[in-house]
């Protein structure tokens, strides 16, 4: 497969990315009330549940992270459009930084207030999925793992029919990506274990180091 030159593209970038993905799901749904970060299919379905339940208090702690979701997609798209002729500052840049700012707000946020460390999270979430999304020339996602499967095994059908080696190199490409997603999520149980609700700095940490990275090459676009 081509090499990518675009370093927001690259495999080690993206890996961060997807680890952070893992890592954030796996948080808010230990450390803060079962909500999901990422899967924002999941939220909906069980802010459905809850509606059918009558439980409209419960309801909302579903609701909130999946608007906000979409908030963070429309605010990545503002910031490219606003920013994509920068030669200062790669666009890519300036949401990675705000998300590391927003995931290391979200750390001090109590127990009591889930609600908004949820829809916190889930706005970087947002931000990132939207901000992101090529890994090596690749489509691919970094906070969720139902788009990379169907495409990794899409790729593997067609490897088997064509012989195409191209196939083959996106298929494990897309597989280990999952892989990743896999072992972010564990070791952010182990942190919520040790770190609680702090543990989310790690994440935080990450998307700054993503930040300084966008540094080493140049994006075009």
């Amino acid at each position: 497969m081509k090499i990518n030159g675009q370093m927001s593209e690259s495999i080690p970038l993206g890996f961060i990315l997807v680890f952070s993905g893992g890592f954030m799901d796996a948080y808010t749904y230990m450390c803060r009330g079962g909500v999901f970060a990422n899967a924002q299919t999941g939220n909906i379905l069980l802010f459905g549940v809850n509606i059918s339940k009558g439980n409209i208090s419960d309801s909302l702690r579903y609701l909130f992270p999946v608007l906000m979701f979409t908030a963070g997609i429309f605010i990545s798209e503002c910031v490219k459009n606003r920013h994509k002729f920068n030669r200062n500052i790669h666009w890519r840049q300036i949401t990675t930084l705000l998300e590391a700012f927003i995931l290391f707000a979200v750390m001090f946020i109590p127990q009591n207030l889930n609600i908004i460390a949820n829809s916190l999270v889930s706005f970087a979430c947002g931000i990132q999925v939207e901000s992101f999304r090529k890994i090596n020339g690749t489509g691919f996602a970094t906070t969720m793992c139902i788009g990379n499967l169907r495409t990794a095994t899409e790729a593997v059908s067609n490897y088997f029919f064509t012989g195409d080696k191209q196939m083959k190199a996106k298929s494990l490409l897309i597989y280990s990506v999952i892989a990743v997603f896999i072992v972010g999520a564990v070791c952010g149980n182990f942190a919520v274990e040790m770190y609680k609700e702090r543990a989310i700095f790690i994440s935080s940490m990450l998307m700054a180091v993503c930040f300084l990275l966008m540094f080493l090459k140049g994006d075009t676009q």
